[in-house]
């Protein structure tokens, strides 16, 4: 019988989870473009043409308390539906939804592996 319990252990601070985060998310979207590139000879736009938004989405998290004025401090808002978001984490100033997507994904993963419930929404525009 298997007794253990997972245990997240924060050893930085919100906003050295959020440089993390930003880090990652900008990584993923060259990394994304490069790979892209390659495999389609790219386009006259150097990025898929499919247009959108996408954010990180905290769903369990309310601007209102203690945890959810730090994020707001770091770029966080009160989300359309539930919880806070973070519109575009890596500032891509393409169009490109795929990029946005790759991007808020990669910032999602890192806030997961501090233990926050993140993830990534998008919408065509």
């Amino acid at each position: 019988m298997n007794n253990s319990v997972k245990v997240t252990i924060i050893d930085k601070t919100l906003p050295e989870i959020h440089q993390e985060g930003i880090e990652a998310s900008k990584k993923a979207v060259d990394d994304f473009l490069k790979n892209w590139n390659q495999k389609t000879g790219g386009n006259e736009y150097n990025e898929p043409t499919y247009c959108g938004f996408a954010h990180v989405a905290l769903p369990d998290i309310k601007l209102s308390t203690k945890v959810g004025k730090e994020f707001a401090k770091i770029g966080f808002s009160k989300n359309y539906c539930k919880g806070l978001r973070l519109n575009n984490p890596a500032k891509y100033s393409g169009q490109s939804m795929d990029c946005k997507e790759v991007g808020a994904s990669a910032y999602a993963e890192v806030l997961n592996k501090y233990g926050y419930k993140a993830y990534m929404s998008s919408r065509a525009d």
